[in-house]
C-alpha cells in the first residue's frame, strides 16, 4: 500500500511503503520543504539532480514530484521532523528522539537500503565517529543495509561529481542485491 505518513506534528509527510529498495533519510525539512510540503524543495538542494545523474531515476524530478519516488521503489524521510533553516539548529535531544523514531520506522517498513543523505545524519543515528561515505560495515537495524552519502544541501562544499559517484554506489549496491 503506497501512502504518505503524516502525523500532526510533522511539517513534511514521509514518503514510504513496505519493501522499498531505498529509503533516503535526511536531517530534517528545510524551511522551503516544510512550506511547500515536498522533500528537498530548497532552491540550492542537489538531491533531485544527484538521483538523476547517478542513474537512480530516468529523469530529473522536481520537488513537487517527490511522491513519484515510490514508482521507482524509493522513499524519503528525515531523522528529525522539525523544520529549520539549517541542520546546525537541531539539538541533541531532537536527534535522540529522532533516532528512536527512525529505528522503529526502519524496523516496520524494512527497506533494503537506508541511504543517509548526510554523513552527520548517520553519525547521529548510528552514534559512530569517523563515518565515511558508502556502505557501512554494520547496520543499525538488522536486515537493512546502511549506506551513507554526503548532504545534498547547497551549503555542502563537496564537489557534485563526488556526490554523484556516491549515489551511483547506491545504484550499484541495489543491482548487486536484487
Amino acid at each position: 500500500m503506497d501512502h504518505l505518513m503524516n502525523e500532526s506534528n510533522k511539517p513534511l509527510p514521509d514518503i514510504i511503503k513496505e519493501g522499498l529498495d531505498v529509503l533516503f533519510i535526511g536531517y530534517n525539512p528545510g524551511l522551503k520543504s516544510a512550506q511547500e510540503g515536498h522533500h528537498y524543495a530548497g532552491k540550492s538542494n542537489r538531491f533531485w539532480k544527484l538521483l538523476y545523474e547517478a542513474g537512480l531515476t530516468p529523469c530529473k524530478l522536481n520537488p513537487h514530484e517527490d511522491r513519484e519516488l515510490l514508482k521507482y521503489g524509493y522513499g524519503s524521510t528525515n531523522i528529525i521532523d522539525r523544520e529549520s533553516k539549517s541542520a546546525a539548529e537541531l539539538t541533541d535531544e531532537e536527534y535522540e528522539a529522532g533516532r528512536e523514531k527512525l529505528k522503529e520506522l526502519l524496523k516496520r517498513y524494512r527497506p533494503k537500503i537506508a541511504c543517509y543523505v548526510g554523513i552527520g545524519v548517520y553519525h547521529k543515528f548510528a552514534k559512530k565517529k569517523n563515518v565515511k561515505p558508502g556502505l557501512q560495515a554494520d547496520s543499525v537495524v538488522d536486515g537493512v543495509l546502511d549506506y551513507v552519502c554526503s548532504s545534498s544541501s547547497g551549503l555542502n562544499r563537496i564537489p557534485v561529481d563526488e556526490q554523484v559517484n556516491c549515489f551511483k554506489g547506491v545504484l550499484k549496491l541495489l543491482e548487486n542485491i536484487k
